[in-house]
């Protein structure tokens, strides 16, 4: 890259917080999110666990003062983006700024609460439910709200939507079409999710057990995380002190099947290679991998493989932070960055919850507890998405 696209602010709300100091004081006391859907009803209340926020829509409303009819999905990413970008401390007007968000949910919720009195009757139900249904209106919301009219866009490519955004947001300005760019992405649990991730019979009906042996399938969860990307220029004329920047990014595709990742895990190491290519850094510089760690059958083995293929067995401290918040699909991308991101300004890692036996094929075992007081320079975060859409990207210390 031409120079350093540094991150001015982060921001996150998860199962495990609806801040980022309160996402670090879950991480420290080891505190999952995961637990009964109370969202919505379903058949599977008392059978599948998610990771929901701990805030319903009305409450959510409240604290953004917004209308309660907004959509869960851009409510979390307003939610989120705000907080990154009060952390950033920059007027968004003075710049050419850009917003893009990752969601593969969109308004979803809302549109399923339309068609509950709609299939009774065709002429009842309430057609704001509906009008914010499609994916690029979460984003038109976030941007209305922040005032960003500059390049606004959407995407959607499975679980790596989100760090393809902030890899989009990072070229953007490293070429010198946007000086400042809030990136991230945003879902919310919704119904045809749960149905439809059960329907592939990849759900485990316990809180999940990513990389480890006896792991029986992936907890859905929600939220947002963003950053905001700045250039150097940003940087020096705002006297912004920062602690990471993009170290380097890739995305690849296996193209093996529409929704596993190919047994040797051919993408996912290429996605690993080419970000570390990017970066200029070796394979052993990395001191913490945020691994995709879905807790399925099949990801888990996939990704190890590559992990394996690329390190052998001296391999970083690593570990799978969605056995705290569940898998955000659209929205994990942006929550693990603001997660690597913290483990560089606290010099930290993180758990990987539930994991007692390595998976024999790889023998990878995550790290077991916080730790804290480490050297943290250089971090790298995998999103393995359905179709074999697989992203890596590396953050480093400045």
């Amino acid at each position: 890259m031409k120079g350093r696209i540094h991150v001015a602010g982060v921001g996150v709300i998860s199962a495990i917080g609806n801040s980022v100091p309160e996402t670090l004081e879950a991480f420290k006391s080891q505190s999952s999110g995961i637990g009964k859907v109370t969202l919505f009803d379903t058949i599977y209340q008392d059978v599948l666990p998610v990771g929901e926020v701990k805030l319903t829509n009305d409450v959510l409303s409240q604290k953004l003062s917004l209308k309660p009819h907004i959509t869960r999905t851009a409510l979390l990413g307003i939610h989120a983006a705000r907080e990154a970008v009060y952390a950033a401390g920059i007027d968004l007007k003075k710049w050419r700024t850009g917003l893009i968000s990752a969601t593969t949910v969109g308004g979803m919720d809302q549109t399923e609460n339309f068609f509950i009195d709609f299939l009774k009757d065709s002429k009842k139900g309430r057609l704001r439910q509906v009008v914010n249904h499609e994916c690029g209106r979460s984003t038109e919301l976030i941007a209305d709200d922040l005032g960003v009219n500059g390049f606004i866009s959407t995407v959607n490519t499975a679980c790596s939507s989100s760090v393809n955004a902030i890899a989009f947001g990072t070229r953007l300005v490293n070429h010198g079409m946007l000086d400042v760019v809030v990136a991230g992405g945003t879902d919310a649990l919704s119904k045809f999710t749960l149905n439809g991730f059960n329907s592939l019979m990849i759900l485990d009906r316990n809180p999940c057990r990513p990389f480890d042996a006896s792991r029986n399938g992936l907890n859905l969860g929600e939220g947002a995380g963003f950053v905001v990307l700045v250039s150097d220029r940003v940087k020096r004329e705002c006297n912004l002190i920062t602690d990471s920047y993009v170290g380097g990014f890739a995305n690849t595709n296996d193209a093996f099947h529409q929704t596993a990742s190919s047994p040797e895990g051919r993408g996912s190491f290429g996605a690993m290679q080419k970000a570390l290519a990017m970066s200029g850094l070796y394979a052993e510089d990395i001191d913490y991998i945020n691994l995709h760690g879905t807790g399925t059958l099949n990801n888990d083995l996939s990704e190890g493989t590559a992990v394996t293929r690329l390190y052998g067995d001296r391999y970083p401290r690593l570990s799978s932070t969605k056995a705290f918040t569940g898998h955000t699909l659209g929205a994990s991308g942006g929550i693990e960055a603001v997660f690597s991101i913290l483990a560089i300004q606290h010099q930290c890692v993180f758990p990987n919850l539930r994991f007692e036996n390595p998976i024999p094929e790889i023998g990878i075992k995550p790290q077991l507890s916080f730790e804290s007081g480490l050297e943290v320079n250089h971090v790298m975060s995998n999103s393995f998405g359905f179709g074999g859409n697989c992203s890596s990207i590396i953050f480093s210390k400045e």
